[in-house]
């Protein structure tokens, strides 16, 4: 007895709070719990370049982190993303300008993932690929607002499509407040990637919640 449930316990590293009746397979429960370290790390490195009004920063490159900066982007938080190395790629790839030789050259650098790449990542450089992210800025206040974790190592928050509802119109379903605020956008992992609560409604389905930004 003390055995299976010590295997169970095993198996079973990470709680899992749902709002509602959620589908395990439709959910993104296979969301690695390292990677929620790391976002954990990247909301607090964020929310710290926010407040020092730093127009440029890096994190580090996990396709958690791309996709979720990607879909940030897609919502009008982040101004550029480009992978590249420890140091900091040139500026008209961040601002999205072609240099004077090649008016091809920022289209060019963008791969099929749509992050814009400053060299071929190898076996050799994989390790040291950063994400450089260009800030907005709107009269002196950042675009980006907090952001806040929401599902964590070890527990984990997910939600079906009646509980994002309810959270898009501004109620509270078990753990998670409503969006009150126009700007406000909940990211969740789902089966079709990483998307905004919005569009998790419009495509009809849930998933795991990642973070909120306010």
């Amino acid at each position: 007895m003390l055995t299976s449930a010590f295997n169970s316990s095993q198996s079973n590293p990470s709680p899992l709070i749902s709002s509602g009746t959620p589908d395990i397979k439709a959910t993104g429960l296979n969301t690695p719990t390292m990677s929620l370290v790391h976002l954990a790390h990247m909301c607090s490195h964020l929310n710290n370049v926010t407040k020092a009004r730093l127009g440029l920063t890096s994190i580090v490159d996990t396709k958690m982190h791309r996709n979720l900066i990607l879909a940030m982007q897609q919502q009008g938080l982040i101004g550029s993303i480009v992978r590249g190395g420890r140091s900091p790629p040139p500026p008209h790839l961040l601002l999205g300008q072609p240099t004077a030789t090649s008016a091809a050259d920022a289209s060019a650098a963008a791969g099929a993932s749509g992050v814009i790449e400053t060299e071929p990542v190898t076996q050799a450089n994989i390790a040291s690929r950063r994400l450089w992210l260009g800030l907005k800025y709107w009269q002196s206040e950042p675009v980006l607002g907090k952001i806040t974790p929401v599902s964590k190592p070890t527990r984990r928050i997910i939600m079906d499509l009646p509980a994002l509802r309810r959270v898009i119109r501004g109620s509270r379903s078990g753990t998670v407040d409503g969006l009150r605020s126009p700007g406000e956008c909940l990211f969740l992992s789902t089966d079709h990637g990483i998307l905004e609560a919005r569009q998790c409604v419009e495509k009809k389905i849930g998933g795991v919640v990642l973070c909120r930004v306010e």
